[in-house]
Parts: C-alpha cells; sequence; structure tokens
C-alpha cells in the first residue's frame, strides 16, 4: 500500500480526512480499492482523473447484491450526464457516508436522497412503493399485492408523515430514522 501514498500527496489526503468521516488510512485503502476497479490498461493513469462506470463500482462485494446501488451511484455521482459514474471524490463521498464515523444527520441525509426516486425532495407514495420493492424483491413470490402495499404505505404515512401532507420530507424521515438507531449502524460500507 506504500505505493497509494505516493500517488496522493500528504495535502490532499489532509484535505481529504478534513471534508470526510475517513481516517489516512481508510483514505489510501479507498484508493487502492478505486484503482483496482480501473481496467487493467488504465491503472497507471492518474486516478484522480478518471471516471468510473457504475457497473465497476456495482462490483463491490458492499453493493453487489444492494437492491438500492444504482441508487447510491446516482446520488454521490457527480457526472454532468448523471450517468452514475463515479470519480474518486464521488467514491470517497460515498464511503464517508456510509462510514462509521459519520453522524446520523449525513447518513439519514443521503438515505433519504436514495429512497427519493424522483428526487422532488419528499417521499410521496410511488417513492414508497418503489422502495417496498426493491426491499421485497419484485418477483412474484416475495412481491406484495396491492392491498398490501397500500396498507403498508399507509401505515408508513401515518408513523412519519407529521404534518399530514401525504408525503414524508426530510425533516420527518430524519424524526423517524432518530428513533431507529439500528437504521445508523445498518447504513455502512466497511473499507
Amino acid at each position: 500500500m506504500g505505493g497509494s501514498a505516493s500517488l496522493l500527496s500528504k495535502e490532499l489526503i489532509s484535505e481529504y480526512q478534513e471534508l470526510t468521516f475517513l481516517t489516512k488510512q481508510e483514505i489510501l485503502l479507498a484508493y487502492k480499492r478505486f484503482a483496482e476497479l480501473l481496467p487493467k490498461d488504465q491503472r497507471n493513469a492518474d486516478v484522480l482523473s478518471v471516471r468510473l462506470p457504475q457497473e465497476k463500482i456495482f462490483t463491490l462485494p458492499e453493493l453487489k447484491a444492494n437492491p438500492f446501488r444504482d441508487r447510491i451511484c446516482h446520488v454521490f455521482s457527480t457526472s454532468e450526464n448523471r450517468d452514475g459514474s463515479m470519480s474518486f471524490e464521488d467514491f470517497l463521498d460515498m464511503l464517508s457516508a456510509f462510514s462509521d464515523s459519520a453522524i446520523p444527520d449525513i447518513k439519514s441525509h443521503y438515505a433519504f436522497q436514495i429512497f427519493d426516486f424522483d428526487g422532488d425532495g419528499t417521499l410521496d407514495k410511488m417513492d414508497l412503493e418503489k422502495l417496498v420493492n426493491r426491499l421485497t424483491g419484485d418477483a412474484n413470490d416475495t412481491r406484495l399485492s396491492d392491498s398490501e402495499m397500500i396498507q403498508l404505505i399507509q401505515n408508513i404515512l401515518e408513523e412519519s408523515d407529521i404534518d399530514k401532507d401525504g408525503t414524508i420530507n426530510l425533516s420527518e424521515f430524519q424524526h423517524v430514522i432518530s428513533r431507529s438507531p439500528d437504521f445508523v449502524s445498518s447504513f455502512k460500507i466497511v473499507l
């Protein structure tokens, strides 16, 4: 791993430490893992100037089976064409938000964005239905019936929709999450 350290300056590592919840060792390991995802012919390229397609990010063991992996890449990608590709800094941001050291407000903020499928700043019935379908699976034997889905979404809104507008906004979501310590501990990617 000594090779990774020479490719990232001490100043850049310090800057990343200030901007993330990651330690120096975690940043160096993230750099190594990102570089390993590059095609063999690009591994000698400047890793800081390369974007990985989301399909490469999907190969990470932590994301391979995650039903929200496309949403995770979408939320953390700074790509102008919103293709889910990631730069090393996008990758660091993702790892930081999912790290054990990230504060609950950061974790819930990003979780909210991941679950807000239409990007309108609220979780409405359609977002909640997509969320439930991803959690239960889309197969006929795991999918909820229409009446089960309606009842579940109604229960979620009754529990979470404090202002009774039929949607869950970020502060309502964070309020619910604050009462669920298991959420914060399960919302992570370990280096």
